[in-house]
Formats: structure tokens, C-alpha cells, sequence
């Protein structure tokens, strides 16, 4: 075990595949999602491999769609003691859909989720942190369909996502009875830098990234969210033809480098689910 930390920070695992992100969403939209080579199984299951080696517990929200393919991978992430949260059914964007859709979406999907496992899913993450401000009508909805915490705000300023001005920390929704678990951001010269996983993790060296992490359990002494993606570890997935240079550049730097820096990370840091 590196660096001994008295914090136990929180892991999770954003389950959908390479097609299904939401940057590639108008040249591979749901409609064609089966049209594409699923790489999903075999790259959850190299990260369960990391995980068991290191003796950690992660929440892994999952796809609906995806779990209604491959209901086989949902009952092993669950039998293998991890806890299962929601990622929507068809992973699009919150801001762009009405309360009526995102009801449906949400409700499918979590009762996609619960018929697999016969346990009550209670966290729920937005594709692409889609809940930004303006969005509130969200949480009502996450509240009515039973969910007991979020991690969808991500509190920085991005041309996709966030929310700048919300808590860093854990915090309860303000007239709800629901925990809101925002993604990391570290303090640099006051302003917020993003190093919570995925397409951060891979852009900024590693050293950077388990420094800032370390500061936000040194200094501040609070956990840190870290999430990741399972089509992040995998370099040989197939590209995706006519999405523009930046959304590629954001997909594809670094994968091969996200395997081994993930295993220095379970090395260096303690790990647990966000609600378990």
C-alpha cells in the first residue's frame, strides 16, 4: 500500500461503452447504438480485476440500456459487493430534456437495474454532469422516484457541464431529502481545477493529479470523488468517424495510459462506494 491516508475517498465507475458518450451523441445516437461492437463487458470486468487486487469497493453507475444487454455484468459488478447506481436509460443530456422525459428515462432505467439486482437503487449520476443550473426540476424528480443521493454537479465552469458556484463537498439539497456528492475540484491560486477522473485524469500528469487529490485530503480534510469511464482503459476501441477534433481529442488522449495510472491510484489512495 503507497500513501496512508486516514480519509476514505469515494470511487465510481461510470458503466456505459465507447459509442455512448455524449460527445459522439449526433454521429452515434441510441438509434444506432446497435449497429456498434460493445466493448463494455470486457473493459467493467478489467477494472473489477483492478479492484479485487486491491481489495476495493466502488459504486458503478450503470447505463439501462446497457444493462438490459448485458444483465450478466450488472449481477456480477452487484455480486461482487459493489453498489449499483443509476446513469440514466439512454444517456442524454438532462438540460435537453422536458421533466416528462426525464422521468421515463430515469424511472426505466432504475427499474431496468433493480429487476436485475432485487435491490433498491438509490444514487443516481447524469450523463455528462448534465444537472446545471436551471435544472433543480431534476432533483424533485430523483427525490419522487425514490433515489437518495446524487453525483451529477460538477462545480466548475465547462462548455458542456457545471455548476461554479456549488459546494466542493458533500452537501444535502437545499429543501430535499437528498444528498448531493459533487465531483473533486482543487484550489489553485482560488480557482477551481477539475481533477476528479475521467478525461482530467488522463490529460494532466499523474503527478499533478495525485497531488491535488492529496491536498484536498491533507489540506481541506474532506473525501474526494474520482470517477472513471471502463472505454477509458481500452486504446485499441474502435474510432468514431465524423465527431469534430476537440470531442475526439477530449475521447482519445491518453487511453493507454489510464490502466496503469488507475492501479498507482488504488496504490496511493483509500477507496470506498459513495453511500455502501
Amino acid at each position: 500500500m503507497g500513501i496512508q491516508f486516514l480519509i476514505r475517498n469515494y470511487l465510481t465507475i461510470d458503466v456505459e461503452d465507447y459509442y455512448q458518450v455524449s460527445a459522439f451523441e449526433k454521429v452515434c445516437g441510441p438509434g444506432r447504438w446497435d449497429g456498434y461492437p460493445s466493448r463494455v463487458v470486457a473493459n467493467t470486468e478489467r477494472i473489477l480485476e483492478a479492484l479485487d487486487r486491491y481489495g476495493v469497493k466502488a459504486t458503478f453507475f450503470v447505463l439501462g440500456w446497457t444493462a438490459s444487454r448485458f444483465p450478466h455484468l450488472v449481477r456480477k459488478i452487484d455480486g461482487k459487493g459493489h453498489e449499483i447506481g443509476c446513469h440514466s436509460y439512454y444517456h442524454r443530456l438532462v438540460y435537453t430534456l422536458s421533466p416528462e422525459e426525464f422521468r421515463r428515462d430515469t424511472a426505466q432505467a432504475k427499474e431496468t437495474l433493480e429487476q436485475i439486482t432485487g435491490k433498491e437503487v438509490r444514487g443516481y449520476r447524469a450523463p455528462s454532469y448534465s444537472i446545471v443550473r436551471g435544472c433543480g426540476w431534476a432533483f424533485d424528480i430523483l427525490e419522487e422516484l425514490g433515489f437518495r443521493f446524487d453525483s451529477s454537479i460538477f462545480p466548475i465552469r465547462h462548455d458542456r457541464y457545471g455548476v461554479p458556484d456549488a459546494p466542493r463537498f458533500r452537501y444535502e439539497v437545499p429543501g430535499r431529502r437528498l444528498v448531493e456528492y459533487p465531483l473533486s475540484t482543487v484550489l489553485l491560486w482560488d480557482r477551481r481545477i477539475p481533477v476528479a477522473g475521467g478525461g482530467y485524469f488522463r490529460l494532466f500528469p499523474y503527478w499533478f493529479v495525485r497531488r491535488s487529490l492529496a491536498a484536498i485530503n491533507r489540506r481541506e480534510r474532506e473525501p474526494f470523488v474520482f470517477y472513471l469511464h471502463p472505454w477509458e482503459t481500452d486504446p485499441g476501441q474502435p474510432r468514431i468517424r465524423g465527431a469534430g477534433p476537440l470531442s475526439k481529442f477530449r475521447h482519445y488522449v491518453n487511453l493507454a495510459k489510464t490502466a496503469p495510472r488507475f492501479e498507482q491510484l488504488l496504490n496511493d489512495f483509500a477507496f470506498g462506494p459513495l453511500h455502501g
